[in-house]
């Protein structure tokens, strides 16, 4: 039985290979790609579940073809780079990307992040009840996966909404970054608490000057919190 479709690319062979061979151990149907003008074609006419990218490609870079892949789809994206700077991070972050993995990789790391972001988007797709909080000009919905703005909705990465929807659910209550990487991101998150100030960064960006009734604040040296007026927490 698959567990599902994963979509490797990458331009070494090696490790197509050997992602290949590990995977569908652990049971996915596995496809490979070797470019990124290939990737995009490949994603969009074979429709996998999760998409293991590497940046340095052919053609397209992995960045490119993780900004094509997010103009149609969420699906999950996890970021292969033989980079360590926090820039390549950061970057791969903000187009989108839920997760990266830095080389050399050990292939259990990367099943156990595939594992743990397969298991959240198969949590979102049965929860049927409708997921939402509402503030002035702002609704944040789980259940379409939607983050509407003063009436308009937003294009929004699923960890972006997912993290502003956790902290709008408690407001006014403080967590650390590492209280948010397990909560939203989950135990087996291997990342770093960065990864957090990325995406508050970027939920800032559209949420900045929308209501003086409630905003994201950072408590400095702490973490973060949704601050709201009382009459609406």
């Amino acid at each position: 039985m698959s567990l599902g479709k994963v979509l490797v690319v990458d331009d070494d062979n090696n490790i197509c290979e050997l992602l290949k061979l590990y995977l569908e151990k652990e049971g996915y149907n596995v496809m490979v790609s070797h470019d990124g003008e290939e990737a995009v074609v490949k994603f969009s006419a074979l429709k996998p579940d999760i998409v293991l990218l590497d940046i340095m490609l052919p053609g397209l870079d992995g960045w490119q073809v993780c900004r094509e892949i997010r103009k149609k789809s969420n699906v999950p994206i996890i970021m292969l780079t033989a980079k360590s700077e926090t820039i390549d991070k950061v970057v791969g972050l903000e187009l989108g990307a839920d997760d990266y993995v830095v080389k050399p990789f050990d292939t259990k790391e990367v099943i156990a992040r595939i594992k743990a972001v397969s298991r959240r988007t198969s949590q979102s797709a049965v929860e049927s009840e409708v997921k939402e909080v509402r503030y002035d000009k702002l609704v944040v919905n789980m259940t379409r996966y939607e983050l509407r703005v003063d009436g308009k909705v937003m294009d929004t990465p699923p960890k972006e909404l997912e993290l502003l929807f956790y902290l709008a659910s408690n407001p006014n209550r403080v967590y650390t970054r590492d209280q948010l990487l397990d909560e939203v991101w989950g135990f087996e998150y291997y990342g770093d608490s960065r990864t957090i100030d990325v995406h508050i960064k970027r939920l800032r960006e559209k949420l900045e000057n929308v209501s003086p009734k409630w905003a994201l604040k950072t408590v400095w040296g702490v973490g973060y919190k949704f601050e709201a007026d009382e009459e609406n927490a």
